[in-house]
């Protein structure tokens, strides 16, 4: 199975509009990053995403997407979910529902606010096609498992999860004790690094490194970066079992 990082930025992007500092006047074009979502491509071709951003058409268009076939959601602030409208693109082409699964607090909000995109194929495919379920426990999708890894996002509860031996977590703020033998044998983890300094959502570098070594995954990437974390620089701070992610990164997993 392949994974490919979509976005690895936080919910501003970089460049930051208006910032001219280093990362977001820099050429380098790791240091170019759209919202975080990242796309699971199975051994049989089944596409799934995490999270549907407000850059998923450009993230699509860059990657060549032709099909998704479901979205795992973590939750629904709006630089993980507002571009699930983007999604009718694969339902035209591929004339095809398409599930969505979420925390069922997750699932209530998208009801309310995309409510209009909830709806069985018909003739009309100019909105999305989509269906969705609750989930809270192991399911399989694809032949896959596909397991849901609780964390917490400042105040809030919300999803990681884990597909074979690859976990990804983002907006995460505290991994409760009870999710760790969920992450138990991991080949990759993709994991929350906002900034160098303290937030109250989310854990900056030094926390991430501190729970990538708990986790002892066999390779880590760091995801969901603000503008703070110039991809060169943070680098050459990292061990050699953990990278920086950056857009359009292609990572296999068992």
């Amino acid at each position: 199975m392949q994974l490919t990082i979509l976005g690895a930025g936080s919910s501003a992007g970089t460049p930051v509009v208006g910032c001219h500092c280093d990362t977001c006047t820099s050429q380098h074009p790791r240091n170019y990053r759209t919202r975080c979502s990242s796309m699971v491509t199975l051994d049989d071709g089944q596409v799934l995403l995490i999270d549907t951003g407000p850059d998923l058409r450009i993230q699509a268009l860059r990657e060549s997407m032709t099909r998704v076939d479901a979205v795992l959601y973590t939750h629904t602030h709006a630089d993980h979910l507002h571009g699930i409208d983007d999604l009718r693109a694969f339902c035209q082409r591929n004339r095809q529902q398409i599930p969505l699964y979420a925390k069922q607090d997750a699932v209530d909000h998208i009801l309310a606010k995309f409510g209009y995109a909830i709806r069985e194929p018909s003739h009309f495919w100019d909105l999305p096609v989509l269906s969705i379920q609750s989930v809270a426990s192991p399911f399989e999708l694809f032949g896959q498992q596909v397991t849901p890894i609780p964390i917490v996002h400042g105040r809030i509860m919300i999803h990681g999860y884990r597909i074979g031996n690859m976990a990804y977590l983002t907006d995460v703020s505290e991994i409760p004790e009870t999710s760790y033998p969920l992450l138990e044998g991991l080949e990759l983890l993709l994991i929350d690094c906002l900034r160098y300094e303290a937030h109250p959502t989310h854990i900056n570098v030094q926390q991430s490194l501190a729970l990538i070594d708990k986790i002892a995954a066999k390779q880590s990437v760091m995801i969901h970066m603000t503008h703070e974390l110039e991809y060169e620089t943070l680098s050459s701070l990292l061990p050699a079992n953990v990278c920086v992610g950056y857009d359009g990164l292609k990572l296999n997993f068992s």
